[in-house]
Parts: structure tokens; C-alpha cells; sequence
């Protein structure tokens, strides 16, 4: 696995030197609970997928929690988020209920989709969050589409469009950027590089892996952040929607991150070694990484980031037992939500 690199821009200087708001005490704890939700969120998922009581496909976020609570902190109330199946950090991120999240991922009636979504296509207008999608690249015309909401209304909203690597060679997002750009769209293109597409090595599928170099026959600006630091995230991020805010058009920014499980539950990951998730695991984890630096600040103690996870774990397992105490959807759900 390639060592990601932080700051790098296509277009030097075009960003501007403004400096994000300040990471203080409060917003680092914050960070902190954030992630560590997602990843037990995650866990007790795998745990149920196992269990039987998921079915269809199932997608972990498990360490890449950085990339989506860095770029969430700094939403406005406006602002919508779109990304890929892999889709249940950003929907924690953006301050869905657990509990909605995980009986829909149980296919229960009191899940965001009444169960009829599951892990891959829910959605939640009053969170702004419009959806996971199933097909490879299909979110980023909809993030351009809403972006070009956005500028018509004059709100000065920003969408959030997450693709990985893989999305990132489908025809469909070439043709997003062309319009973005053509017509000053306030889009954040967030391609959060996992290193696998599927189960191919980013070095095997593209030409170019630079990914936040992919605009630039589009004249879109594009940064290289480190998704495994939630602060570097918090940074590029801040530019980067300050950058749409102001009516500059679009812009790319290329989170070097890494997944830990396969591509999806039913994936083995055989095409990469266990040395080499474990190296990442022990140097480069995201929570680790700010546990160790909340410690070194003064700002909690190894006791307290141990009541914090009990806590954390509480909330999840609240979670699997509403989702496992709510009922099925009746059967003439089928013929309800077919149309808007």
C-alpha cells in the first residue's frame, strides 16, 4: 500500500491559505466519539450479517471512519451528502439515529426505509443525506444534480458527492466534472481511495492514480489528503467547501484511506496479505491515531477514552436490540414508496 500523502494540490496556490477553524478540546473529543461510533457501529453489523439477521450485501466502512466525520464536521445545515453502498458511516456522520440505521440494515419496519432499503438504499431527507446507491459511480451525476440545485436556488448550500477509486474510471463521472465545472457547480468530489476496487489493486485499474490530478482536463482544482487523520481531513475539507462557498465551481479532493475487512461481507480479500492490514492497523489506524493524540494534549486520559467506548458500545447494542425487537414490514409495504 502506497503511504498517503497530505497538501498535495494540482493547482498550487488556486485553494487559497485560508486557515480552518481551530480544533479545539471539545471538537477533537468529538471526532473521537464519532469514529469510534462508526467502527463499533460497523463490528456489531458484521457480528449480525453473521448471525444471519442481515441479509443481501453488506458493506464496512471499518478504517476509513476519518474521511467522513472530518468532512461532516464542517457541513452547514444545507448541505446534502450523497456517496456509494458502502454507506453506513456517512449516515451516522450526518446524525442519523443508530437505531434507524441498524433495523434497516435488519430489513425492520422501523428502519429509515421501513426496511425496505437495507444496507445499501436508505435515505434521509431530514438529515440531508440522500442515499446509498448500488450502482458503481450512479450517486455522482445525483451529487452534481444537486449541486446544480443548489446554485440555482442561490442557497448557498454545498453537496458532498463520496465515489471510491473504483467509481472513479466510470464514464458517468467524467461527464459530471465537465458539467460541474462548465457551469460553477458547488460540488465537493470526495474520492475516498480505499487502495482496492472490488478486489484490484488501484496500480491494476488506473492510469492515472493520482486521483485528485483527474480534473484537471476539466480545469477542476483537485487535492491529496490523509484519510487515516481526521484532522488532515478536517483541513482539506474546510478549503475545499470554502472554495465551493464562494462560487468557484467544483473541486476533487482525494482521501488516501484503507479498508480493513474485504470489499463486501462475502469477500475473503485473499488478493492481499494479513501483514499488510496489520501494519496499517498498528501505524496508521485513525482511532489510535487520535487516541494517542488526545492523551499526548492533555485533553483525556487512556480512562477516559475506555468509559467513552463503554458508552459507545452501550449506544450500538441499544441499536441491535431495537432493530431486533421491531417487526417486519407488512406485506402491503411492497406496494407503498414505489412512486414519490
Amino acid at each position: 500500500m502506497a503511504d498517503a500523502a497530505a497538501g498535495q494540490i494540482t493547482n498550487p496556490g488556486a485553494l487559497g491559505a485560508a486557515a480552518p477553524p481551530a480544533v479545539d478540546a471539545a471538537l477533537s473529543l468529538k471526532f473521537y466519539k464519532d469514529m469510534l461510533l462508526i467502527r463499533r457501529f460497523e463490528e456489531k453489523a458484521g457480528q449480525l450479517y453473521g448471525m444471519g439477521l442481515i441479509g443481501g450485501f453488506c458493506h464496512l466502512y471499518i478504517g476509513q471512519e476519518a474521511v467522513v466525520v472530518g468532512m461532516q464536521a464542517l457541513v452547514g445545515p444545507k448541505d446534502q451528502l450523497i456517496t456509494a453502498y458502502r454507506d453506513h458511516g456517512h449516515m451516522l456522520a450526518s446524525g442519523m439515529d443508530p437505531r434507524g440505521v441498524m433495523a434497516e440494515l435488519t430489513g425492520r419496519s422501523g428502519g429509515y426505509s421501513r426496511g425496505k432499503g437495507g444496507s445499501m438504499h436508505m435515505f434521509s431527507r431530514e438529515k440531508n443525506f440522500y442515499g446509498g446507491h448500488g450502482i458503481v459511480g450512479a450517486q455522482v451525476p445525483i451529487g452534481t444534480g444537486l449541486a446544480f440545485a443548489n446554485r440555482y436556488r442561490g442557497d448557498g448550500a454545498v453537496s458532498l458527492t463520496y465515489f471510491g477509486d473504483g467509481a472513479a474510471n466510470q464514464g458517468q463521472v467524467y461527464e459530471s466534472f465537465n458539467m460541474a465545472e462548465l457551469w460553477k457547480l458547488p460540488v465537493v468530489y470526495i474520492i475516498e481511495n480505499n487502495q482496492y476496487a472490488m478486489g484490484t489493486a488501484v496500480s491494476r485499474a488506473s492510469a492515472e492514480t493520482e486521483f485528485h490530478r483527474r480534473g484537471v482536463s476539466f480545469n477542476i482544482p483537485g487535492e491529496q489528503a490523509d484519510g487515516m487523520d481526521v484532522e488532515a481531513v478536517y483541513a482539506a475539507g474546510h478549503k475545499a467547501i470554502e472554495w465551493c462557498r464562494a462560487g468557484k465551481g467544483p473541486i476533487i479532493l482525494e482521501m488516501k484511506t484503507y479498508r480493513y475487512r474485504g470489499h463486501s461481507m462475502s469477500d475473503p480479500a485473499k488478493y492481499r496479505s494479513r501483514e499488510e492490514v496489520q501494519e496499517v492497523r498498528e501505524k496508521r489506524d485513525p482511532i489510535d491515531h487520535l487516541g494517542h493524540k488526545l492523551i499526548d494534549r492533555g485533553t483525556a486520559t487512556a480512562d477516559d477514552l475506555k468509559a467513552i467506548d463503554k458508552e459507545i458500545r452501550q449506544v450500538v447494542n441499544n441499536a441491535a436490540e431495537f432493530a431486533s425487537e421491531s417487526p417486519e414490514p407488512a406485506p402491503e409495504e411492497l406496494y407503498t414508496d414505489v412512486y414519490a
